[in-house]
């Protein structure tokens, strides 16, 4: 046994090499196949990782040094495992005939082997493909080269700012225009002429800063340039970021190039260092207002003027191509002739050049100069028109109709009329109305009429009268804007068999000849607003296709029983006068969405007027023989609310609602109350406590003429039942649409300290309330972040007399623009310090008496605001 267990041993340890190895060759096929497959599932990994990458690299992004060489090592695997898994289909295909075993037992061993080993490689190599990360931002180049064509006309304006740039002694440069006239232009020329080229800067910040200007969204800009880290960014307050800005240009000679700017942006709010002869920094910028230059504190200001003549004829000849100028001998001289109707703004000449590039005629040419002469540049150049007409407008044409509610498609029509302002074709105007510059307004007309065909927009100027002869290129019009003050020439009742749109805009334009609407059976969009009609024109009830009408701010009182004839109206709007709407007339409109009649709470005024003339009294006397068939607007109105009410498609309302008995049934109708978009509250009578329902659409509220009215309340519960202020402060709140507040007349009212809990409130009124002592009451127990009139633009205080606090603590009235006061001689101290409206007041609007009387908390507050008093 001695002998034989050593043996024993020996033999079981060969077993066990043999066994081991043996493997190799009896499970060569399996082993084959694991590798296949987890090269299959290695390649897949391999194809996710790649796409996540190709992703970022789009996105500006490269790809980490670990992920670039894990892909290139999946590529070498791949050639590395194919040739293992070709070597091992083959050794086996050669077994021996008809037996499991291989020809050639060590060929086999080794290749067994061999995929064994690469296929735990293959494992790990796909297990390292988890990546969190794939790509890490790109370094950004110092100076970024803009979009820019070759231009025209601007070589000594760039000469003189490269100038100043220069300049150690500027720090702020500002560059001012006209909208259209070139500014960016001229920016981006410096920046990718002189300064890229310049070694006096290490690094360029260009920030399209726009309207109203956001201190956070340019911190963004810069941030994404600066390339500061996620960690030192995200979750960061205002000042933080602004330091971790700061903390990166102090260290750097900048230059940064500010486009679109319409106010003040405070740039140590932003962390900008101020840019002086020490650190050799420069801030640019473009604005329309030399007042906003003033207002950044720029030491040179520059204006960039239209085109010379020569200028505006080369630069339209170049858009317009040298193929087209050479196609006619006479569209050299006549391309000269329009680039100067153009009246040298590049915007005008750019876009018409453009336009002409394919107009190879003489005809072509000559028509089109016709009509630049002919289109209204005679039309003031501040013709303004409200920002919501022009909306409601376009939804009348069906330009909006992709919208499934009235509220999306106004929100998209202020968003077009932003876009507009952005690319300089819209101008603000006074408080939210807009204008165009009259070469642009010209241009638009022309365009539009080369679009459509040259008939099919026409627009008849301010004339005193229309000739017969040209009402018969009136025939295939589709859109006819009338400013004529007569048409008494039109002693034949026109045809318009094409006409979609009348717009009718003259005070002078008081009736319209007999049979003048007999004839428009396509008609959709009539807008008589602005215009002298003092009665609805005869005929008006045979556009049975009218869908959209505008009789607002008109002297028209009446709207009679034959109204009810237009069953295909979805959109009336009536503000100004109108008193009289003749009992089943609203109710036949099955069609109506829309119902908007405002600005009618001075038709009680009428009965405080001590004299009047004559004709007044005989109109009074005749207007006092009361119709029982008619609804008196300015009376109990609950019969107009019930036929609104019984409207199927009816959404939008704006009206006012006369005495207690219409507000218990607006209180009564959610859908009403759903529908209210604009409600003035008149004359009720008795009510000492107004408790406001809610209304979630509400976007204006007067209160007029409420003898007994003290105090106004609002319920404070959201949409989950439960009371709170900060709920009121989220879009859904029951008052979060509610933008402007009117109160009128309300001799007991004594504060208004329900406001606070209006978060977008911009425009409050306050008008002969002779109880009121405080706008703002007692707000103990309101929480601090609760921010009273943070978007507040104007604050309108007439006739209060004895009031004497708008709040009992400063506001930070960020928003704030405007603080008119009258006959408020007790009001003594305004609730503002160092930090109020820092970047948003334009005015403090009061008598000069009333402005020396204020007192202040110490001198700097004081001189702070007396550079915004009137003079």
């Amino acid at each position: 046994m001695d002998c034989v267990s050593p043996i024993l041993d020996v033999v079981t340890r060969v077993w066990d090499c043999t066994a081991k190895h043996a493997v190799y060759i009896r499970d060569l096929q399996e082993n084959m196949d694991s590798l296949r497959n987890a090269m299959q599932e290695l390649k897949n990994v391999h194809e996710d990782v790649k796409g996540r990458v190709e992703l970022e690299e789009q996105r500006q992004m490269r790809r980490t040094n670990e992920v670039d060489g894990w892909l290139h090592g999946v590529l070498a695997m791949e050639i590395q495992v194919n040739e293992i898994l070709e070597k091992g289909d083959q050794e086996i295909q050669k077994k021996c005939p008809g037996t499991c075993c291989p020809r050639n037992c060590r060929s086999s061993y080794k290749l067994g082997k061999k995929a064994t080993k690469k296929l735990g490689a293959v494992i790990e190599l796909r297990n390292k493909g988890r990546f969190d990360v794939v790509a890490d931002r790109l370094p950004q180049a110092p100076v970024d080269e803009r979009p820019m064509e070759k231009t025209v006309g601007l070589d000594l304006m760039f000469t003189g700012v490269c100038r100043y740039i220069q300049d150690e002694e500027l720090g702020i440069i500002g560059l001012y225009g006209m909208g259209g006239a070139g500014k960016t232009t001229l920016m981006t020329k410096v920046n990718n002429e002189f300064i890229r080229s310049s070694k006096s800067f290490e690094i360029a910040i260009w920030v399209v800063v726009s309207r109203p200007a956001s201190v956070e969204k340019v911190q963004d800009v810069i941030r994404n340039k600066l390339d500061i880290p996620d960690d030192r960014w995200r979750n960061r307050t205002e000042d933080e970021k602004a330091v971790a800005i700061f903390n990166v240009l102090k260290a750097k000679r900048f230059v940064m190039l500010l486009d679109d700017v319409w106010e003040r942006l405070d740039l140590q709010k932003v962390g900008v260092p101020s840019p002086n002869s020490q650190n050799k920094s420069k801030v640019i910028l473009t604005t329309r207002s030399l007042d906003v230059c003033r207002d950044m504190e720029a030491q040179k200001s520059l204006k960039v003027e239209c085109l010379t003549e020569d200028e505006a004829i080369n630069l339209f000849k170049k858009k317009v191509g040298e193929t087209t100028l050479n196609s006619h001998s006479d569209i050299p001289q006549l391309a000269e002739i329009a680039a100067k109707e153009c009246q040298g703004l590049p915007l005008a000449i750019v876009t018409i050049g453009r336009a002409m590039a394919d107009k190879k005629t003489p005809q072509e040419w000559e028509r089109a100069i016709q009509m630049l002469k002919t289109y209204p540049s005679k039309f003031s150049e501040d013709h303004e028109i409200w920002d919501e007409d022009l909306i409601f407008l376009w939804i009348g044409e069906g330009f909006l109709d992709g919208f499934a509610s009235i509220d999306e498609a106004l929100n998209q029509g202020h968003h077009i009329i932003e876009h507009l302002k952005t690319v300089c074709l819209f101008e603000n105007g006074l408080f939210d109305r807009v204008k165009m510059h009259d070469v642009i307004r010209d241009m638009a007309l022309w365009l539009a009429s080369e679009y459509r065909g040259n008939k099919n927009i026409i627009l008849v100027e301010e004339v005193d009268t229309v000739e017969v002869y040209q009402v018969s290129k009136w025939k295939e019009a589709h859109r006819l804007h009338l400013a004529t003050s007569s048409l008494e020439e039109l002693t034949i009742p026109p045809s318009f068999p094409n006409l979609l749109t009348l717009i009718v805009r003259s005070r002078g334009l008081e009736t319209f000849p007999s049979g003048f609407f007999h004839f428009m059976p396509v008609i959709k969009v009539l807008d008589l607003s602005n215009s002298g009609i003092t009665k609805l024109p005869t005929g008006i009830e045979k556009l049975i296709t009218l869908q959209y009408l505008n009789l607002s701010n008109t002297t028209l009182r009446e709207l009679s029983a034959e109204f009810a004839t237009l069953k295909r109206l979805r959109y009336l709007i009536l503000n100004g006068s109108l008193e009289i709407i003749f009992k089943e007339v609203i109710s036949h409109l099955s069609m109506l969405r829309v119902f908007s009649i405002r600005s009618t709470y001075h038709l009680s005024e009428r009965n405080d007027i001590s004299s009047s003339t004559e004709e007044e009294e005989e109109e009074e006397a005749n207007y006092s023989r009361k119709d029982d068939k008619a609804i008196y607007l300015h009376e109990d109105n609950k019969a107009l609310l019930e036929e609104l009410e019984g409207l199927e498609h009816i959404n939008w309302v704006s009206l006012p609602i006369v005495g207690t008995l219409s507000f218990q049934k607006l209180l009564n109708s959610q859908k009403l109350l759903n529908a209210m978009r604009d409600l003035d509250l008149w004359n009720l009578e008795g009510m000492s406590i107004l408790q406001l329902p809610r209304i979630k659409h509400l976007r204006s509220l007067t209160i007029y003429r409420c003898g007994e009215l003290q105090d106004i309340k609002v319920n404070l519960e959201n949409e989950r039942g439960r009371r709170g202020f900060v709920a009121d402060y989220i879009p859904n709140s029951i008052f979060y649409n509610l933008l402007s507040v009117q109160v009128h007349l309300l001799p007991k009212l004594l504060d208004l300290t329900w406001l606070i809990y209006i978060p977008s409130l911009k425009h409050l009124g306050v008008y002969h309330c002779e109880s009121m002592e405080e706008v703002i009451g007692d707000a103990s127990g309101v929480p601090e972040n609760l921010s009273i009139f943070s978007r507040l633009k104007g604050l309108y205080l007439f006739f209060v007399p004895n009031l004497r606090s708008i709040s009992r603590r400063a506001l930070p009235f960020p928003s704030l623009e405007t603080l008119m006061v009258r006959e408020c001689p007790n009001l003594r101290k305004l609730p503002l310090d160092s930090n109020s409206a820092r970047n948003s007041l334009k005015t403090i609007d009061g008598t000069s008496e009333w402005c020396r009387g204020l007192q202040w908390e110490d001198e700097t507050i004081q001189l702070t605001f007396t550079p915004y008093f009137n003079k």
